[in-house]
């Protein structure tokens, strides 16, 4: 686990979220912000900085016409962001060495009760292959602090892209990602299991085997292969192609999804989207009133999956943002936003309002 002594952050270690009633909200409640990171010059030089910063901009600059977006950027980097994002986007200085802020973020929980705190899972840079990574390590402490928001520190190493919740008190994820020998090889399938219940305030845990190859970066994280869309409803990625590695590994995941039940006792309904060539649609995000979707610039890749998410999200605005560098490093829109919920009005209970 770091050491977040540096940051001024108030840790919370002798209580879990679930024990003082919080919880991770879902996706689709209503947002106060949304927290992302500029890309840094250190880890992207070589493949494509200009062009990244181009998408990561274009995404915050979707996403802020539907909620304000706070923008963590690199010192020596606020300039260039400034030239790129919309003047009413906040930035926030703090040292970074990568732009995911889905995985090396806070995760806000809320109680229901008009207040916010930070599960602190520990980040170790995707198995450790992507160093230096201290600083990211540092950062949902950091931002947590600069909130005046009391975090819990676990020992469970887990990115945000690792898991998707319903706010019901269901989590989705992978074996693949999760019991990964490079992420918490001392663990076993249940104490994991026992971590991510205790730390997002959940009572159930669904495993698939594993995330859409080919994936050097994530090790299968699931916000590549599904996601939560409401109470009870999943959106899974699909192929017909038979060749393909992953015709397998979402059949397996279908599976998985027919034989399990959430947290209330349903089964899960289930919307197939096509997997593109060249981008993951399913690493969408959730916005107010909007979804933000990845988009290779391609109809015949981009048409049905847009489609079928206007179809979910009839209330909604679905729009498509040019990610083809996002898919070369390995994620999408989902992989590099991360809500923070509002405090009030938010409760378990409320968790299908404004799914749609």
């Amino acid at each position: 686990m770091p050491d977040y002594s540096s940051t001024g952050v108030t840790l919370l270690q002798q209580t879990t979220p679930l024990e003082d009633g919080f919880f991770f909200p879902a996706e689709w409640q209503p947002h106060e912000f949304t927290i992302m990171v500029f890309p840094p010059a250190q880890n992207w030089k070589g493949y494509g900085l200009k062009k990244a910063r181009r998408e990561w901009a274009a995404v915050a600059n979707a996403v802020n016409e539907f909620e304000p977006v706070s923008m963590v950027v690199h010192p020596q980097d606020k300039g260039v962001a400034k030239g790129l994002l919309s003047s009413d986007i906040e930035l926030i200085e703090f040292p970074v060495n990568d732009g995911w802020a889905r995985d090396s973020g806070p995760m806000f929980l809320v109680n229901g009760k008009g207040s916010r705190r930070v599960a602190g899972f520990t980040f170790n840079g995707w198995g450790g292959k992507f160093p230096p990574y201290q600083d990211d390590a540092l950062l949902k402490a950091r931002l947590s602090n600069y909130l005046d928001t009391t975090m819990y520190s676990s020992s469970l190493v887990l990115e945000g892209g690792g898991v998707t919740l319903d706010g019901e008190g269901t989590i989705i994820t992978t074996e693949e990602c999760l019991l990964n020998p490079n992420r918490n090889p001392r663990m076993s399938k249940s104490q994991v299991e026992r971590l991510l219940k205790d730390y997002l305030g959940a009572e159930t845990v669904v495993w698939l085997g594993r995330g859409i190859v080919p994936d050097p970066v994530t090790d299968g994280h699931v916000d590549g292969i599904c996601a939560f869309a409401a109470p009870g409803l999943v959106l899974l990625h699909s192929t017909d192609d038979r060749n393909d590695p992953n015709y397998k590994i979402c059949r397996d995941a279908k599976h998985r999804l027919q034989q399990s039940t959430d947290a209330r006792g349903r089964k899960f309904e289930i919307v197939e989207i096509p997997l593109g060539l060249d981008v993951a649609h399913m690493n969408f995000y959730i916005a107010n009133n909007g979804v933000i979707v990845p988009v290779a610039g391609d109809s015949s890749q981009d048409d049905a999956p847009l489609a079928i998410l206007r179809e979910v999200f009839p209330g909604r605005r679905v729009v498509g943002v040019d990610s083809l560098i996002l898919a070369e490093g390995g994620g999408g829109v989902h992989c590099i936003t991360q809500q923070v919920p509002v405090a009030n009005g938010v409760s378990r209970q409320s968790s299908a309002v404004s799914s749609q």
